[in-house]
This record gives C-alpha cells, sequence and structure tokens, in this order.
C-alpha cells in the first residue's frame, strides 16, 4: 500500500502512458491534498481560442491595462469548467482566496477587476475549471504509475511556456519522459 503523503504545493506530471484525454501530456499543479481527496489546477493547457479579456468583457469588467487582455487562460481541467481561478504571486489579499506556500489560488471577481486596472499580482495563471480526486482516487492513481511528482516550481508555472512545461517539470527529476516505461515498479 502507498503510504500517505499529502501533496498540496507539488505538480503531478503525467507519465507517458497516461491515456485519458483529460490528462494526456499534462502538468498539474495541486492546490489542496488531504484525506478527503485532492484538487489541482492543469499549468500547460492553454485554451486557444480564449484569452482574458474574452473572460472580462463576460463578466463585464471594465479594462484600463489593455496589456491584460492578451493573457492566456488554461483548461485547469474538467470539473466546473464556467469557474475561475487565479494561481498568483505575490499572494496578496483577496475576497476569496487559498495560500499554498507562496502562491494564492484566488476565485474571487476583485483579483480580475484588479488584474484589468493593472493592480494586480506580478505573477498571474488564469484557468477555467480544476482537476478533482475523491478520498483514495489519487493514489490509487500513483500505484497505477499514471503521475510523477515534484515539488511545484514557481519558474515552470510563470516563466517556463506552456508547451514546455510538461518536459522542463519532468527534466528537475532528471527524467526524459520519452524514455519511460509504462510498468510500475511496485512490489
Amino acid at each position: 500500500m502507498l503510504e500517505t503523503i499529502n501533496l498540496t504545493n507539488h505538480f503531478l506530471i503525467a507519465m507517458p502512458n497516461l491515456a485519458d484525454p483529460n490528462f494526456y501530456q499534462t502538468v498539474t499543479y495541486i492546490c489542496n491534498h488531504t484525506a478527503d481527496g485532492a484538487m489541482g489546477i492543469i499549468i500547460n493547457r492553454p485554451i486557444l481560442d480564449v484569452d482574458l479579456g474574452d473572460v472580462l468583457r463576460h463578466m463585464t469588467i471594465t479594462v484600463t491595462d489593455h496589456s491584460s487582455v492578451f493573457l492566456p487562460v488554461f483548461e485547469g481541467g474538467p470539473v466546473q469548467r464556467e469557474r475561475g481561478f487565479v494561481l498568483h504571486s505575490p499572494v496578496g489579499s483577496w475576497d476569496s482566496m487559498l495560500t499554498v506556500g507562496e502562491l494564492g489560488i484566488t476565485t474571487s471577481r476583485d483579483i480580475l477587476t484588479a488584474i484589468a486596472k493593472g493592480d494586480g499580482p506580478k505573477q498571474v495563471l488564469i484557468a477555467l475549471g480544476y482537476a478533482g480526486w475523491a478520498a483514495g482516487q489519487l493514489e490509487k492513481e500513483l500505484l497505477s504509475n499514471a503521475w510523477l511528482i515534484i515539488p511545484a516550481d514557481n519558474n515552470i508555472i510563470f516563466n517556463t511556456p506552456p508547451e514546455k512545461r510538461w518536459k522542463a517539470a519532468a527534466s528537475k527529476l532528471g527524467i526524459d519522459l520519452n524514455l519511460l516505461s509504462s510498468e510500475a515498479g511496485h512490489g
């Protein structure tokens, strides 16, 4: 049996053999992991036909910092795709925020209003939807060799191009994902 560990503030890196289209070649930032389950945001899947300007228009938020409208919006996961999340640094003080390590995860309108005015956090990743696991589900997926785990790296979240995040995260372990076997090494 896999020892219970808390994966909050870690990355789940999808193994090459993970065929689920929701998670194929993804890096997921784990925002919360308890005995009741886990919640995370996929950080390497920008939605190609949506940017922050589209979201701000939909929410009727006035934009005064026009550079913000070009920020990408990410597919955060298959659960509640209409719900928005802002992963950001520095943490700051927002209406609905969870602090995880040095990052904040905010779901309230006030942070988007601040970003639209140029007063938001310096580093942001905006996502629609999230990834969720029921109690014990993520642990079973780990036993089936679906994921690699590493501590989260803000440089990968905010400074690495999205299309390079999957390989960049794995390289932190010294792993070339193209050379991995799909066989688990459990006894």
